[in-house]
């Protein structure tokens, strides 16, 4: 009898820690992003980050990690006018999310880059150091916003010195 009660004592501890990191691993970090009205940027063939036109903002962010960081929009503003204004993304890579935030779908948005129904812009570099801010545009006005690693982020995470052309890296990293 103390074999039953120790055994379904074990299997319902490990039953509530799977479900409390599934959890965490889901829903437990991430918070709704208010819209401030100014949340979009596109970084100008100029080089400064420039508020743009959005509606229906929608987003999420986690402090555990700066690349948890997804939005959704839709913009009036044109792919023709949008890609003689602003910066490119070079190797955008839509990262995925938590399955709940149903707007951003990273295989569809990765699809229409690649098709070239979507366009990806620089929204800001170095958002936080070595992290860049992307925005996917379709051309039915839906945008998708992600973090993704740059050059710079990727060799100082590593360990090895930043390329030329760096800001220079933060202190406690």
């Amino acid at each position: 009898m103390n074999g039953k009660l120790v055994a379904g004592a074990l299997v319902s501890i490990g039953l509530i820690a799977g479900a409390a990191m599934y959890y965490l691993q889901v829903y437990g970090y991430y918070e709704p992003v208010a819209d401030t009205g100014d949340n979009l940027r596109l970084t100008s063939i100029a080089g400064v980050a420039e508020p743009v036109i959005y509606d229906n903002f929608q987003a999420i962010d986690a402090d555990s990690s700066p690349l948890r960081y997804r939005a959704c929009f839709t913009t009036d503003m044109s792919q023709a006018m949008l890609t003689e204004t602003f910066q490119l993304y070079e190797n955008p890579t839509p990262l995925t999310t938590a399955g709940w935030f149903d707007c951003y779908d990273p295989a569809a948005i990765d699809a229409a880059l690649k098709d070239g129904t979507a366009t990806a812009y620089l929204g800001e570099a170095n958002i936080v150091f070595g992290i860049d801010r992307v925005v996917a545009i379709f051309d039915d006005g839906r945008g998708r916003v992600w973090h993704q690693i740059n050059a710079c982020g990727k060799e100082h995470y590593d360990g090895n010195p930043v390329p030329a052309g760096c800001p220079p890296p933060p202190e406690d990293n």
